[in-house]
């Protein structure tokens, strides 16, 4: 079990943290690859092309069996054990591609393959935190979110270039022999944050530290603010095929153009918070990311109101949004993780993964219904009122939370002056 925490980044603490990520691409770029493959997996088992969406579908839902028992079981046991299973799990799944013979096969493989996501954030972000000082980790989460934005852009070009050079299984073996290399250096690098138990682990007792969580409410709002921050950026991600190519009548490429400044928004953002994560006091970043965060949705809203292409004004206004997120996201994940000590961090990182999923799902499916009654400005008013209600909850909960950073100094402060 390692005893103390990097409070600084060297090459030598950043390999847990690389071989991590690599693995969290991995795991993405399966779905996002896989993607452009699935015309001719569905030609090769002689099924109807309706098929293919069924394949992200399984994937996601993969990604939503198994985070309440992979959080927990690394508390008890340590997460080093349950993540290098779950890398070596994951990398069996794509291998096994080579053995299915039809669709059906094929679309409970990806429900298998998916698991692999409850992997990521219950055990692996549990122990990245666990293994850095406060400061420390939020710039390691910050640069490793840059690492993990690369598969949704270069995944399906990668995945469309590898069909014109070799058969679409081969895009799994790719997959695998990452997944692999990952595991190699997790094996090597990877420490034990947590003191391994042998006691048993009985679904009474997970359930009841789930409640205990659950209860709380300072977590469950600081678990909040994650969707709350996101929701804008997801639900454009999910719409703006349908906003742009079908509504505004954009190609494939000029749609592909749009997302580069919202993305590289997104990863200023992150790399902004790596630089000021040790000079600014924790917390103060999340604060100043609310004005472009509101900031871009209200350009956004107007711009789709006034202007005759709103396109354009869409794009600005989620690149400063998108901005904002990158400022704000590592730091929020910090704060609520560190906001109970009702359970192990593995039980509270899996229980913001699954309340962070909850959201997402809901928050998507309101987008969908307002855009289809309401159109570009039903969805530009649901994004506004969603950061809005992010900035209410955001502003208490990151004021108590730097509160308390702030006090100790405060005592320290004081006890210095009294030796004087």
């Amino acid at each position: 079990m390692q005893s103390s925490k990097h409070a600084t980044l060297t090459w030598s603490n950043l390999l847990f943290p690389l071989a991590l990520v690599l693995f969290e691409f991995a795991v993405y770029i399966c779905n996002d690859m896989v993607q452009p493959a699935m015309l001719s997996v569905t030609r090769e088992f002689m099924v109807d092309a309706a098929w293919a969406p069924a394949s992200m579908t399984a994937f996601l839902a993969g990604g939503a069996l198994l985070a309440w028992l992979t959080g927990p079981l690394s508390d008890r046991i340590g997460r080093r054990p349950v993540l290098l299973f779950g890398v070596g799990y994951f990398a069996i799944t794509c291998l096994a591609t080579y053995l299915v013979s039809s669709i059906e096969a094929f679309i409970a493989l990806r429900v298998l393959q998916g698991i692999g996501l409850c992997f990521i954030n219950a055990v692996g972000y549990a122990s990245l935190q666990e293994s850095f000082e406060e400061s420390a980790a939020v710039r390691v989460t910050a640069l490793m979110a840059n690492v993990a934005l690369i598969a949704p852009l270069v995944g399906p070009l990668a995945g469309a270039a590898l069909l014109e050079l070799a058969p679409w299984r081969s895009g799994f073996l790719f997959i695998a022999g990452l997944s692999l290399l990952s595991l190699l250096g997790l094996m090597w690098k990877m420490p034990e944050t947590v003191a391994p138990s042998h006691e048993r682990l009985p679904l009474s007792n997970m359930g009841r530290d789930y409640l205990k969580v659950f209860g709380q409410s300072r977590f469950v709002l600081s678990a909040l603010c994650i969707p709350l921050l996101a929701l804008p950026l997801m639900g454009w991600i999910a719409l703006s095929p349908v906003l742009l190519v079908r509504d505004l009548h954009m190609s494939a490429v000029e749609y592909g153009l749009m997302q580069i400044p919202v993305f590289g928004g997104l990863i200023a953002g992150n790399l902004a918070l790596a630089v000021v994560a040790d000079r600014w006091p924790l917390g103060r970043s999340a604060l100043v990311g609310m004005w472009p965060i509101v900031g871009g949705l209200l350009l956004m809203a107007v711009g789709i109101m006034l202007s005759a292409t709103p396109q354009y004004w869409m794009a600005a206004g989620m690149t400063l949004m998108a901005f904002g997120e990158g400022l704000a996201f590592g730091v929020l994940y910090r704060f609520a993780l560190m906001s109970s000590d009702a359970a192990g961090r593995g039980t509270i990182s899996a229980s913001m993964s699954m309340l962070s999923m909850a959201g997402y799902a809901l928050g998507i499916e309101l987008f969908r219904q307002v855009y289809q009654a309401a159109g570009l400005a039903g969805y530009a008013v649901v994004a506004l009122s969603f950061s809005l209600a992010y900035v209410v909850v955001a502003r208490r909960m990151v004021g108590i939370a730097m509160a308390e950073r702030a006090a100790p100094a405060v005592e320290e402060g004081k006890l210095a002056s009294q030796g004087a």
